[in-house]
Parts: C-alpha cells; sequence; structure tokens
C-alpha cells in the first residue's frame, strides 16, 4: 500500500506571506485582462506582465523554471498548457489560458484565466464556463477531513455531465515555498480517497477540460501540450489554503 506524501503545512506567518503574493498575482491577472483583445501578440502579453509583477517588487515564478523562458503560459484554442509567448496574435474567436505564478518573498502562488477574444462559438464559450464552475466547486471540497480525490472527483463529475473530458497528463499541485510541492492533485479521481485534508495545506488546483478526448501531445518546443484531435481547451487555476474555516482563496 502506498504511503501518504509529506504534505506540508504553513503556518499563520507563512499564510500571511501568501496572502501578499496572491492578492499580487490577482492584481496582475486582472490587469493583463484588459490586455486581452484582437490584434495583441502574447508577446506583448507577457512584456506586460513582467512589469506589472516587477513593479510589485515581486518575482515571475515560471521564467527560468526547470528552462522556462517566459513569465506567462499562453495558451490558445487548442493548446492546454505551457504555451511559450512568442509573435502569434490573437483574433476574434479565439480563447486564450493564462497562467501565471509571482515569487513574492520566496513564498509562491500559482493561478490561470481562460478568457474569450471577441465572439467565440457558443459551444466553445460552454467550454469556458463550465471549467470555471468545476474550479469553484472544487474548491469547496477543499476542507478538513475531507479526501484530496474528493476535490478531483468533483471536478470531473461536473465536468463530464456537460460532455467534456478533463485532461489527465497534468495535475494541480501543492504550492507556498515551492511553486510545485506535494500533493499532486489530479482532476479526476474517487471520492473518500486519498490523504486526509489538513489545516495549512495550500493547493494549487486547476481543471484543464478538453472540448473533445482528453488526450494530449506535447509539441516540438518541449513545453506546449496540445489536444490529440486539436479541439479547444479551457483551464482555470487559484491557490487555496485550507483554514478551519474552509477553503481561503489566496489568488481571488
Amino acid at each position: 500500500m502506498l504511503k501518504d506524501p509529506m504534505i506540508p503545512l504553513k503556518s499563520e506567518k507563512e499564510l500571511q506571506f501568501l496572502r501578499v503574493s496572491g492578492k499580487i498575482l490577482s492584481k496582475v491577472m486582472q490587469e493583463l485582462k484588459s490586455c486581452i483583445k484582437s490584434g495583441i501578440s502574447t508577446a506583448e502579453i507577457d512584456s506586460k506582465a513582467f512589469e506589472l509583477i516587477l513593479k510589485e517588487k515581486a518575482k515571475p515564478a515560471f521564467k527560468g523554471y526547470k528552462g522556462y523562458p517566459a513569465t506567462i503560459c499562453a495558451s490558445i484554442n487548442e493548446e492546454i498548457v505551457h504555451g511559450i509567448p512568442g509573435d502569434r496574435k490573437l483574433k476574434d474567436g479565439d480563447i486564450i489560458s493564462l497562467d501565471l505564478g509571482v515569487n513574492y518573498e520566496g513564498y509562491f502562488t500559482d493561478a490561470a484565466i481562460t478568457l474569450a477574444v471577441g465572439e467565440i462559438d457558443k459551444r466553445v464559450g460552454q467550454l469556458v464556463k463550465v471549467t470555471e464552475e468545476s474550479l469553484a466547486l472544487g474548491i469547496k471540497e477543499a476542507k478538513v477531513n475531507n479526501h484530496l480525490f474528493d476535490i478531483s472527483h468533483t471536478i470531473q463529475s461536473y465536468v463530464e455531465k456537460h460532455g467534456f473530458s478533463v485532461v489527465r497528463h497534468f495535475v494541480g499541485h501543492g504550492i507556498g515555498i515551492n511553486l510545485h510541492e506535494e500533493p499532486e492533485i489530479p482532476n479526476f479521481g474517487r471520492p473518500g480517497e486519498g490523504p486526509i485534508i489538513k489545516v495549512g495545506m495550500v493547493f494549487a488546483i486547476e481543471p484543464m477540460v478538453n472540448m473533445g478526448t482528453w488526450e494530449a501531445k506535447i509539441l516540438d518546443n518541449g513545453w506546449t501540450a496540445v489536444t490529440k484531435d486539436r479541439l479547444p481547451s479551457a483551464h482555470f487555476e487559484h491557490t487555496v489554503a485550507v483554514t478551519s474555516n474552509g477553503p481561503e482563496i489566496l489568488t481571488g
């Protein structure tokens, strides 16, 4: 039988730093949302994110992480995660997922959002809505004495009820003094399984949801994951602390 992973518990002092980190990330993400329009390049969005984070006396969490070259991940349409910013310009009908991490005084937070560019296909709009709603439902399960996979099962059930699929190659994760900590948090699983959730755990919960198959492949750049059938994918994420009063969204 597998032993439960050693999941770090954060002190109140550590949570105070994480709250500041999360507020910075939320502020930056809100400003980036206003940039999303037809004609802007993903490199321009990346540059804006870098400036905004530095202005808040923080550092980009992703830039240089395992060699990643940019501040944000900008994933368009069939790109699931880890889209590298470049010359590509957004156009009406696209969806773009922005994934962003902040390091404030050595405390990491992580968030993602999927946004429409102009008018989008109705079913694609539903994909985005269901993904965001699945995150909200999953966060509600991040409470003391639940099992970790109660989060996973809730997300999976809601997504599949609407005819979409959850990505299985990539998962959420613990976060805090490192960008990625124990535990891994899949977006699929059986309720009542996995480690018991305790006060002080901090999770990056992040459903990645595909319109068609859940299967993915990695492009030749070694980073960007796309849907195997090239149908659209959406991604939402928050950093969430488990408290005695229930889940606290740090990046909201």
